[in-house]
């Protein structure tokens, strides 16, 4: 039996019935490309030193949406950039560790600095597009086609004709929107 999802609309957002703001069941896309992760958190720790439970909320807080980063997310991310020599750990009492940055790892934040703007403006962007009533018509548009994609997505009757129409479809309105 195929799952049925509805399209939002902008009373259910009013509501705080989205889909967005419920837990997710299924596999959503990365909200993080490969490597941004570790390049979030090395920043975060140039700000000052921190735990991992203070790096969770900072991201959760970053992010806006319901999304926290998982202890298995963040501690291995913080195993990796120990192990290449670009955070130190120091305990602070009661067996927790307090993680600083190297200065190797000041220099890779100066390496990536382009990589580190952009992802704090995506996840501005990302924030304000949740939190500002003036775009709640957008994000429940957004919702209503990611939900979309998925139904037809996961349909057996999926065919190349269907995709390439699919795709052209999306690429119309993006060229739409962006002569607005």
């Amino acid at each position: 039996m195929r799952l049925q999802r509805k399209l939002h609309s902008r009373a259910d957002f009013e509501r705080g019935d989205s889909f967005a703001e419920r837990p997710h069941s299924g596999r959503r896309g990365r909200l993080f490309e490969s490597g941004r992760m570790k390049g979030l958190v090395l920043y975060l720790i140039n700000q000052s030193p921190k735990h991992g439970y203070e790096i969770i909320k900072e991201i959760s807080e970053l992010v806006g949406g319901g999304y926290t980063p998982s202890a298995g997310t963040i501690y291995p991310t913080l195993s990796f950039l120990e192990d290449m020599g670009l955070i130190a750990t120091e305990n602070s009492g009661a067996d927790r560790k307090q993680y600083h940055i190297t200065e190797a790892g000041k220099l890779r934040l100066q390496e990536r600095g382009d990589m580190i703007k952009q992802l704090l403006e995506k996840l501005e962007t990302k924030r304000e597009i949740q939190s500002n009533d003036k775009f709640l018509d957008i994000h429940r548009a957004m919702e209503n086609l990611k939900t979309a994609l998925r139904l037809q997505l996961g349909s057996k009757e999926l065919d190349a004709e269907k995709i390439r129409k699919i795709a052209e479809n999306i690429d119309q309105a993006a060229v739409e929107i962006g002569r607005l």
